[in-house]
């Protein structure tokens, strides 16, 4: 089954120099609820994964934290998307963890408890770090130019880590996933029109 990773701030919300604190301060980035729905109407399954260290810096608790991603998951699902599961962490850098992007704790915690095929799977995110985790894992990855992502393109560690794609967005990111998934199929003699099914047109014909 195809599975997606996301990146949380920057990705799916807006960035906030002073972090995401409350409900009331996340904003949903414009078309992330739409790009969420496609992935669900096109079979994918959908992971999130973010660091959060102002749990470990006493900035906010882990209630807080959680209590985001319950409001996220239904707030997706009112939509017509879903977020299967949520994995963070909760460390400063200092606190040298396995689970802190650019390490990929959370990806192989999330594969083991979902048996997700690596083969067929996707990261999408706004940093290095992002792809760095995802590169660890075998994973292809997107980075998407919201968020952090505009700025990261210029940084040393994006030679060390090339994503395999650079979206504008988490809309563009997913209309690239599909169609490479689409292209796999058609290789393998399989008709299976991902995109229509997802957004009720032929991907060829929005290019």
């Amino acid at each position: 089954m195809q599975t997606v990773f996301l990146d949380r701030d920057g990705v799916i919300n807006e960035n906030r120099v002073d972090h995401v604190k409350s409900w009331k301060e996340f904003v949903f980035l414009p078309g992330a609820l739409s790009a969420l729905r496609w992935l669900n109407l096109a079979g994918f399954r959908v992971f999130v994964i973010t660091n959060q260290a102002i749990v470990g810096r006493g900035i906010v608790s882990a209630s807080v934290v959680e209590d985001i991603h319950t409001r996220l998951q239904v707030q997706v699902a009112l939509h017509g998307g879903q977020i299967h599961d949520i994995r963070y962490c909760p460390h400063d850098d200092h606190e040298n963890c396995d689970c802190r992007k650019p390490h990929p704790g959370m990806l192989r915690d999330l594969t083991r408890r979902w048996n997700v095929d690596l083969s067929r799977a996707y990261l999408v995110g706004d940093a290095w770090s992002d792809i760095a985790a995802g590169r660890a894992m075998g994973i292809r990855s997107i980075l998407v130019r919201t968020g952090r992502g505009a700025q990261q393109i210029a940084r040393p560690e994006m030679q060390q880590y090339p994503p395999e794609h650079i979206a504008n967005d988490l809309l563009g990111a997913v209309a690239w996933i599909i169609h490479q998934e689409e292209v796999a199929l058609a290789r393998r003699g399989v008709a299976q029109p991902l995109y229509e099914r997802a957004v009720g047109v032929s991907l060829f014909s929005v290019q």
